[in-house]
């Protein structure tokens, strides 16, 4: 029989052990985690998110304040709206595409990072392995260059209500001289080739032009746009950590498919 004061003490040290061992395990699983494809994605989703939302619905407004200001003639901007419309459809598929890609990006960091982190055991990869990641890099990086020209584009309708509301700005400026001079003050939509040069009236002055920007649709729009173009920027960002994190994981890959490779991370 043994003293109960070494029993004791033999259960307190299992006791320790046991919590040592929860813990590390707690360590090892937070070190498999692969901090960089999580921030990206978490990125990816909320300026793919704002940009899809936002611009989505600014389309509309900008739609509504076209067809009843600036070309009332359907025939006008016929060929626009369904431009427009064809934008709105390719909203929606970018939005489906890149709640996949961030996922299979996202698991694929997880995959390789467990890799990296394998203390245990050899870990051996396959061509196929190789490959495939290989084409994330390649898909990624083709990704983030198209997304640099949306970055580009969906800064062009920020530009132009901006345009917009500056006009408007100088209309309610106290340094304007007269009725006559307001009316002096234009903004012609034509110029930005978004509408024909034969559109009716296409060009707007004066107080109805400030009236145009007091509207719930200008405002609206133009503030959503903003919030596209952010967004935009985001999932650029977003793009560019993952440009990182698969060429890095692409890289570990290369080096553990090495025959010679006995170093570990």
């Amino acid at each position: 029989m043994k003293p109960a004061m070494e029993t004791a003490a033999e259960e307190n040290t299992e006791q320790s052990q046991e919590r040592k061992g929860c813990f590390e395990c707690c360590i090892k699983c937070l070190g498999g985690v692969p901090y960089a494809s999580l921030v990206a994605t978490i990125l990816c989703f909320s300026g793919v998110a704002l940009f899809c939302g936002c611009g989505h619905v600014a389309l509309a407004g900008t739609v509504a304040i076209l067809e009843q200001h600036f070309s009332t003639n359907t025939s006008d901007h016929a060929l626009l709206s369904e431009v427009i419309q064809l934008m709105q459809y390719v909203i929606y598929g970018i939005a489906s595409f890149f709640f996949l890609y961030g996922i299979i990006l996202l698991a694929e960091g997880f995959y390789t990072t467990s890799a990296v982190k394998e203390l245990h055991g050899e870990f051996k990869t396959t061509a196929c392995g190789r490959c495939i990641s290989g084409m994330f890099v390649f898909l990624t990086y083709v990704l983030g260059v198209a997304w640099l020209g949306v970055f580009g584009f969906s800064a062009v309708p920020v530009f132009m209500f901006y345009n917009i509301w500056s006009t408007c700005e100088v209309i309610k400026s106290p340094q304007t001289n007269g009725t006559a001079g307001v009316e002096q003050i234009c903004v012609d939509i034509r110029q930005y080739g978004i509408i024909p040069w034969n559109a009716f009236p296409g060009k707007i002055c004066g107080s109805a032009l400030e009236n145009i920007c007091n509207t719930n649709e200008f405002y609206m729009s133009y503030h959503l746009f903003i919030v596209a173009c952010a967004g935009a920027g985001a999932t650029v960002i977003a793009l560019l950590i993952y440009m990182m994190a698969t060429t890095y994981n692409y890289a570990v890959l290369k080096f553990k498919s090495r025959e010679d490779c006995c170093t570990k991370f």
